[in-house]
């Protein structure tokens, strides 16, 4: 099993496809399958964060963007916050076939009597009380917080305080949960080349069927990884390359990244799809990064 710890090591981790990742799949059942991959693999090596960019920006994506952003929140959502948070709608009606990440953030305990001091869960406030508030964290009743909130309604991350019969929990930073608590998704109705103006990574990885083999630059990113606090590994689309994206912005990957990796140098097929290419290509650094530790 590959272990992801050396991937996150208290960094931000990003990583960045296009909004025409299903532009390629005409049917939304096949649209939702390929998005419920890309979530798959961002948690399955700790993700913080998606982010969707514009690469055609001449073309009006918002639709695609909106359809990503949904879907990957959908499939973030621990399941009892879902019909809380999501209505019911036609983009939706495949939400079924969407894998489960399974993450510590998913529990499958659903007993008050089960929850443990020190555990953490996600949750919706959906009262006040008396010195606090009621907030629903997937067990039979609403749990007493004796915390202070302006409103009531958000998702929040919560501590259990008190186990046994009258539980009780405290709100909680998700910065402290040492534990990986899924993915944050960021819709950039801007361009690759605009993203990276605007966001300021410390380490910018492009992945190109034209870059450098991993292996011939693996220890110079494993370095450069080992000091980044923000680190962002980027894909292209399924009818162009990242290369040619940043083409139509008059730059070049080396403009605005810094490696450019082939992660897949012996493919046999003329085009690897972005959900593929995701999986290959954190499984490959992940691989290069424990090796080098």
């Amino acid at each position: 099993m590959v272990k992801v710890a050396g991937m996150r090591s208290g960094r931000h981790l990003s990583v960045a496809i296009p909004a025409s990742v299903v532009s390629d799949t005409p049917h939304l059942r096949e649209k939702t399958s390929k998005i419920g991959s890309i979530g798959r693999a961002a948690a399955i090596f700790g993700v913080d964060e998606i982010i969707i960019y514009s690469d055609s920006p001449h073309a009006g994506q918002r639709s695609e963007m909106d359809l990503i952003s949904l879907l990957l929140a959908y499939m973030e959502t621990p399941q009892y916050l879902r019909k809380r948070l999501f209505k019911l709608e036609p983009r939706l009606q495949y939400a079924g076939i969407l894998p489960p990440l399974r993450t510590p953030h998913h529990p499958l305990n659903r007993k008050v009597s089960d929850l443990k001091v020190g555990e953490y869960r996600e949750g919706i406030v959906l009262s006040r009380a008396n010195g606090g508030f009621f907030v629903d964290i997937g067990v039979e009743k609403p749990l007493l917080t004796r915390s202070a909130l302006a409103t009531s309604g958000p998702r929040v991350t919560v501590k259990i305080i008190k186990a046994g019969k009258h539980a009780e929990a405290e709100l909680a930073d998700r910065d402290e949960v040492s534990l990986y608590w899924g993915y944050s998704v960021s819709a950039e109705n801007r361009s690759f080349g605009s993203v990276l103006k605007k966001r300021g990574f410390g380490l910018v990885i492009a992945t190109s069927r034209y870059g450098s083999p991993l292996a011939e630059i693996a220890e110079q990113l494993a370095q450069k990884w080992k000091r980044a606090d923000t680190v962002l590994v980027a894909f292209g689309a399924p009818s162009q390359g990242l290369a040619e994206i940043v083409s139509h912005e008059r730059l070049s990957l080396s403009d605005v990244a810094d490696f450019v990796v082939n992660t897949i140098p012996l493919q046999g097929t003329e085009t690897v799809r972005t959900e593929e290419a995701l999986l290959a290509s954190l499984a490959a650094i992940s691989c290069a990064l424990e090796m080098l530790s």
